[in-house]
Formats: structure tokens, C-alpha cells, sequence
């Protein structure tokens, strides 16, 4: 069976060099994992001449033997993935209704959206949450879901309309043409096609969501984040570190767990590829054979009597 390649086969030399640099790239990765590794674990002088263990000594990571820490970092993991829950929601309501506005027919209702959505993207999600909390006193809780829900709705709304403007115009005048108003041709035909072209990006927006329920310390609500500034508060800065290696960990898994979904979602969602047909039976002699493009105006006897080429 031939295969077609759209560049050449890499020969001996190309593939020595490409080795040679895959170990280079492999040792100084683990150099320089080593050195952070050694420079973290070596003694350190305090500002006041004093010196302090390593990061990794045994009197640092005493705390972790305490529930009453464990139990305040699964506090901050419940209260973040409530935060997040909610916003997520938030976010995926305004982002259709974003998308539906920016897509509509008449101009007063086109123009308003996009320029509230031009705000809502280009305006910093910190100071975002800051506004909703000192405007409309909402309390840390629902201003940081209102702030996470208006500014990754803005950015998923406009994704959404992308994924509509990007449809073949047939689908809206197949709607039009057996009678469907525009608002249903939109909402039955066009969004649900989008929706499912963009999900990969809609998940994909939904985990920066998750790492960014991390900004609503500012309003003190306490997320993971602020549950580890106030333990450091509590026991020392002497677990500075300990206390932010833990929750790096508890964000990468969650981090994690939430991609993995958005990757099996967007290959669920992805084109089903037809099933495979039985391969024809192969004529003894015929393995060579190539198409023969015919001539414009050729008939059936002259392809039939050329067939012998």
C-alpha cells in the first residue's frame, strides 16, 4: 500500500543530529531540575543573620501531621469549586446571550452588545471583581461569581459567534425556507452546531475559570488561595513554602482532572468518521495501475479504448 508524505524522509545524519539534541534538551532539563532541587534544600540566612533550614527539612513540614491543616485546605477546595461551579454557569448563560446579540439582525441590539462586550473582555478580571463588590455590595462570594461569569462569558460569547458566522449560509436558509422564524432558525439550527464546534474552546475557558477563582482573595472570600495566605498567617512564614507546594498540587490536580474532561468532551464532540468499507478484491496484475484522467469531451469508446494505457 503507497502512502504519500508532504516532506522527505529524514536520512541518517538528520536523525543522529535529532537524537543528539533530544539528550542535550533531557540533560539540561534535569540540570536544571536538580538545581532548583539543591538550592531549595540548602540552608538559608535570614535577614537578621540567622540561619534557616532547607525548604525540604523536617521542621518544615511538620505542619502537614496536623488535621486541622488538611481540613482547612479541603475547606478552600469546596469553596473554590462552588465559586467556580456557579461562575461556570454564569459565564456559559451570558456567553449565549453575548453571542445571540452580537449575531442579531438589527443594529440597536448589535452595536450595545458588542460594546459591552468590548468592555467586559478588555477590563482586568481583579479589578472586575473589585467593582461588583464595592458597587453593588454583593458580598465576596457573588462578586467574585458575577466577575468570573460576565468576563469569561464576554470571551465565550464571542467564540460562540464565531462558531456561528463560521456555518455554511445554507444551514440559516434552510431554516428560512420551511418557515422557521429567524430567532428559532438560530436558536434550533445554527447555535446548537456552534455550540458544539466551540465546546473544545468553551471547556478550554472554563479551566483559566477554575485557576481564577484565585482573585476573589482581593474580596476576601476564602478560595484555596486565600485559605493558604491565612494559614501562613496562623502558624508562620516558616510554611510559607510548604503550605504553597500543597496547594499547587491541589490546583494541578484539579487543574488536571478539569483538561482531561475538556479533552474527552472535545473528542466526543469531534466529526464521526464513517465505517470502513471492505476492501475491493485486488485484480492479479492490476497493482500498478493508475488512474487516467480523461480529456474534456472524451465518450465511453474512447475511454474504453484507451483503457489499455
Amino acid at each position: 500500500m503507497s502512502m504519500t508524505v508532504l516532506y522527505d524522509a529524514p536520512g541518517p545524519k538528520t536523525r543522529r543530529n535529532s537524537t543528539i539534541a533530544s539528550v542535550i534538551s533531557a540533560v539540561a532539563i534535569l540540570a536544571g531540575l536538580a538545581w532548583v532541587f539543591f538550592t531549595l534544600a540548602a540552608p538559608r540566612v535570614s535577614a537578621n543573620g540567622a540561619e534557616q533550614p532547607g525548604m525540604f527539612d523536617e521542621s518544615r513540614l511538620d505542619i502537614l501531621s496536623d488535621p486541622e491543616v488538611w481540613g482547612a485546605f479541603g475547606g478552600g477546595v469546596v469553596d473554590t469549586l462552588r465559586m467556580a461551579g456557579a461562575a461556570a454557569i454564569l459565564a456559559i448563560v451570558v456567553g449565549i446571550l453575548f453571542s445571540f446579540g452580537r449575531t442579531a439582525a438589527s443594529k440597536w441590539i448589535r452595536v450595545p452588545t458588542s460594546i459591552l462586550l468590548e468592555l467586559f473582555r478588555g477590563m482586568p478580571l481583579l479589578l472586575l471583581i473589585l467593582f461588583v463588590f464595592l458597587l453593588f455590595s454583593t458580598g465576596s462570594y457573588w462578586a467574585g461569581v458575577l466577575g468570573l461569569g460576565i468576563y469569561n462569558g464576554a470571551i465565550i460569547g464571542e467564540a460562540l459567534r464565531a462558531g456561528i458566522v463560521s456555518l455554511p449560509k445554507g444551514q440559516r436558509e434552510g431554516g428560512l425556507s420551511v418557515g422557521l422564524t429567524s430567532l428559532q432558525t438560530r436558536f434550533l439550527i445554527e447555535f446548537p452546531q456552534a455550540f458544539r464546534q466551540m465546546l473544545p474552546i468553551i471547556l478550554a475557558q472554563l479551566v483559566v475559570l477554575l485557576k481564577d477563582t484565585s482573585l476573589a482573595y482581593v474580596v476576601g472570600y476564602p478560595e484555596l488561595a486565600r485559605t493558604i495566605k491565612n494559614l501562613q498567617n496562623f502558624y508562620g512564614s516558616r510554611y510559607l513554602f510548604t503550605l504553597f507546594a500543597v496547594g499547587f498540587v491541589i490546583y494541578l490536580v484539579m487543574n488536571l482532572t478539569l483538561s482531561y474532561i475538556a479533552r474527552y468532551a472535545a473528542k466526543r464532540s469531534g466529526p464521526k468518521l464513517g465505517k470502513i468499507t471492505p476492501e475491493a478484491p485486488k485484480i492479479p496484475g492490476a497493482e500498478g495501475t493508475r488512474a487516467i484522467t480523461m480529456p474534456r469531451g472524451g465518450s465511453q469508446h474512447g475511454e474504453a479504448g484507451n483503457s489499455h494505457w
